[in-house]
């Protein structure tokens, strides 16, 4: 099986992290596994990255964090995104298409 290579998703992963959020507040394991579930294993964010992900994202008024505590009593730092996030979001999903519309046009059909 075939994964992302991290320079490919380093520009996303404020999407991904994003799109999650625009669903419900979580914290960063809950997130990290997601993805990969969501990406059928064949990404898999690094705690580093993802930590640093949220601390710019914090850092740029889209996502906020607040203490919280997960279903097993263990104290967790949740996210959640912000409208200015959701905007974010917004511009990264229209930046995406135009990205992938671009490339397509770079890609051999007989690979």
């Amino acid at each position: 099986m075939s994964t992302i290579s991290s320079d490919v998703s380093r520009g996303y992963n404020d999407t991904m992290i994003l799109y999650l959020l625009s669903a419900a507040p979580s914290y960063g394991y809950a997130i990290s596994k997601r993805i990969k579930e969501l990406s059928e294993g064949k990404y898999i964010i690094k705690e580093t990255t993802l930590y640093s992900a949220f601390n710019r994202m914090e850092k740029n008024g889209y996502i906020k964090s607040f203490p919280g505590t997960a279903d097993n009593g263990k104290k967790r730092t949740y996210y959640q995104i912000t409208p200015q996030g959701m905007e974010y979001y917004k511009e990264k999903c229209q930046e995406w298409k135009v990205t992938k519309e671009v490339i397509e046009k770079f890609i051999s059909q007989t690979i």
